[in-house]
């Protein structure tokens, strides 16, 4: 699928691998929609970005605020061709720590906004694009989901987020299968330790053993490479059901 002339949702695109990946987007003429919190983040970067963008303030994890968001998206843009979910939160608390077992409230929380946020932006973006006239290989729309590499190494502290991110990794293929029909693709990224506001703001302490354990090249990842691949997943017409690791060869030790 060509990005020129196609019209991508991003969520969490206010900020860190969605904003990157927004400016991706539209520097190859494609329109785009901003899914984020920040109303006041997110208004500026569609104001930056032009008479191509929008913003809508949408919670993820909530039905009626994706349904109205897209709603903003279909009214503006007439048309979904591409959904990106990097909109997720984190966590860091043991099973049991010092003061007691991990709390649920918290594990919920983050199984919310990244699993089920992931697949409410998923489906409802992939009901629209069924009515999309299909393209080459009757395609029709293409979705890109992100996990990370704690899905598959998960450190002491990660077990809320490395089991949501394990689980988007795990619906990917499935997904993939049940859209077929419909000529949708489903990809996944895994990033490893990107150079986002999240990381800036952590010490040095908390950086510097995590850029050791990466292999080459030995430092955090640029945002604007995992725009790049989410720009080949879209424009790669046989990329589908596949969960694809952008981490510098990183694989994490426990602590």
């Amino acid at each position: 699928m060509e990005l020129s002339n196609k019209v991508a949702i991003i969520t969490g695109g206010a900020s860190g691998l969605g904003l990157a990946t927004a400016e991706a987007y539209v520097s190859r003429g494609a329109r785009v929609a901003i899914f984020d919190l920040n109303a006041e983040q997110g208004e500026a970067v569609a104001a930056r970005l032009g008479a191509g963008a929008l913003f809508a303030r949408v919670n993820v994890a909530d039905e009626a605020s994706v349904q109205a968001g897209i709603a903003q998206v279909m009214a503006k843009f007439g048309a979904i061709h591409i959904a990106v979910n990097c909109a997720g939160i984190g966590s860091a608390m043991r099973t049991v720590g010092k003061n007691g077992p991990h709390s649920l409230e918290v594990f919920s929380k983050v199984i919310t906004v990244n699993l089920v946020g992931t697949f409410n932006v998923a489906r409802l973006a992939a009901a629209e694009m069924q009515k999309n006239e299909g393209l080459g290989d009757n395609e029709r729309g293409v979705i890109i989901n992100t996990a990370s590499v704690a899905a598959f190494d998960g450190q002491i502290g990660q077990v809320a987020y490395s089991a949501s991110k394990g689980a988007v990794v795990g619906m990917t293929l499935p997904m993939a299968r049940d859209l077929a029909a419909i000529g949708v693709r489903v990809n996944t990224i895994a990033p490893g330790i990107f150079n986002t506001p999240l990381m800036n703001a952590a010490p040095d302490t908390v950086k510097m053993p995590l850029i050791e354990m990466t292999q080459f090249p030995k430092r955090l990842g640029h945002p604007d490479e995992y725009a790049k691949l989410a720009v080949h997943i879209v424009e790669n017409s046989f990329l589908n059901g596949e969960t694809i690791r952008i981490d510098g060869a990183i694989r994490m030790a426990p602590k």
